[in-house]
């Protein structure tokens, strides 16, 4: 290797090697950046009902709540690697995310728990439909890694959203 090559190498862009095209690289790793911000929103909303809850189901809405972080924040290295992995980019900062993401914050003094779990039932539904669309993106492309993994991120955003959904109804 001729040091000429060597300083290209070293200045070029991000470019990782894949076998996908240029089209398909843009449009996988725009899909799972836009999701990946979604999930920044969303971990952030559920922390934030976790730290700001009160009630008499304090412990387990808390609980619950801090499990179900612990489980959206696990997802997002996964998430931006794999648009890495794919040839792409994916988010950079904070200004990313708030340019990026589909869920809304919720900055209120203060929520109801009942609200609260509404609210992150709601999201997580809404996160099911944006992971739904990333794989058809990635499926179109012929990406089968991705749409396993989304498919595990699927089930679990639908899981948040039965918990949650079923912690709100009424006893009966």
């Amino acid at each position: 290797m001729t040091d000429l090559s060597l300083k290209t190498r070293l200045t070029a862009p991000l470019r990782t090697p894949t076998d996908l095209g240029q089209d398909a690289t843009q449009d996988i790793a725009g899909a799972l950046t836009g999701v990946l911000a979604d999930m920044f929103a969303l971990y952030l909303k559920t922390k934030n009902f976790h730290w700001h809850l009160s009630g008499p189901h304090f412990r387990d809405y808390h609980l619950m709540l801090d499990e179900q972080g612990d489980q959206i924040f696990a997802t997002t290295d996964a998430i931006a690697e794999r648009a890495r992995k794919v040839g792409g980019t994916t988010l950079r900062s904070i200004g990313h995310i708030a340019r990026l993401q589909r869920l809304s914050d919720n900055d209120a003094d203060y929520v109801t728990p009942s609200d609260m779990l509404a609210e992150l039932a709601d999201d997580n539904r809404r996160l099911t439909g944006f992971l739904r669309a990333a794989h058809g993106v990635c499926e179109a492309h012929g990406d089968v890694a991705s749409t396993s993994l989304i498919e595990v991120w699927i089930d679990e955003a639908e899981r948040r959203a039965w918990f949650l959904f079923e912690s709100t109804r009424a006893p009966r």
